[in-house]
This record gives structure tokens, sequence and C-alpha cells, in this order.
């Protein structure tokens, strides 16, 4: 046995390991505080998969004539939610949402029932002809984020996403 009644093992004259009896307690403490601040507040913890079900939002046309359809939507951070972009195909349009881009987590973008994964942010959906672009994303921080089409926001092709 070492000076001090500690032995190379760890443990004390009684045989219990000193370091050890800490780290349970530790643990334990740690599990207690964890159960009730979850319990505090349920509304903070993920129920299930966030991505089963997308709400859908009102499709947002755009038109060369008329801008926007939709000029501002009202969202929830953690719900998960389906955008329809649809183009008239009379321009070329950049829509770009770059603030939400960087505040949301973007599942996938269908494009003709075709699939993309993005895994990070997105510059711009980009329309050449009319069509359609479905994008599925969770707002994951609270904000107003602007979206537009490039070099038309004068011909009403701004809106926002109020996030709360």
């Amino acid at each position: 046995m070492r000076p001090g009644g500690m032995n190379y093992g760890g443990t004390n004259r009684g045989g219990t390991n000193l370091a050890g009896t800490v780290f349970a307690g530790l643990l334990v403490a740690f599990a207690a505080a964890l159960t009730i601040a979850l319990a505090a507040a349920p509304e903070a913890a993920a129920q299930g998969n966030l991505t089963r079900r997308a709400e859908r939002l009102a499709e947002l046309k755009i038109d060369a004539a008329t801008g926007f359809s939709i000029k501002s939507y009202r969202l929830e951070t953690g719900k998960y939610y389906r955008l329809r972009v649809i183009s008239d195909g009379r321009d070329e349009y950049s829509f770009r949402f770059p603030q939400l881009s960087r505040n949301a987590w973007f599942d996938q973008i269908v494009i003709e029932d075709k699939e993309v994964k993005p895994y990070g942010g997105i510059y711009s959906l980009e329309f050449d002809d009319e069509g359609a672009i479905d994008v599925y994303f969770i707002p994951i921080r609270p904000g107003t984020y602007e979206f537009f089409v490039e070099n038309y926001r004068e011909s009403g092709m701004l809106g926002v996403f109020e996030i709360e």
C-alpha cells in the first residue's frame, strides 16, 4: 500500500475506488439535471422524424408582369416545410434566399421528380424556362430573411421569410 492509505489500484483502505465513486456521483447529478431540464422545457426536445411530412406552403409564382404571387411567409423554427417555386418562363430567373440558406437545414430540392440532396447552403435556384422546383427545409434560427430574383428587385420580385 502507498503512503496515505492508497494502494496502486486506486482504492482506499476500505476497498472502494474513490475516482469511480466521484465519477458515479457526478454522472447521477448530471442525469438528474438533464431530466429536470427536459421536463421543464418539453418543446425544446425534438420528437420523432422531423422530415416525415412537410407542411406545404402556398406556391410562390414568379411572373414577369406582376412579380411574386406572395411577398411574405411566416414560418416556425423546427418545422418541416415544402416551398414550390414556379416560373412563368418569360425570362431567365435566379431565385435567391441567401439569409435563409444560412439559417435553415435543407433536406432536398426536387425538380421534375428528381431529388438533389444539398448538404449545405443553396446559392440560388435557376430557371431558364417555365417550370417548378420544390424546396424542402427546416428553419433553425429565428429572423427575417429576404428572398428575391436577382436583377428584378425593383420589379416587385422581393419578399421575406419571417421565422419565429
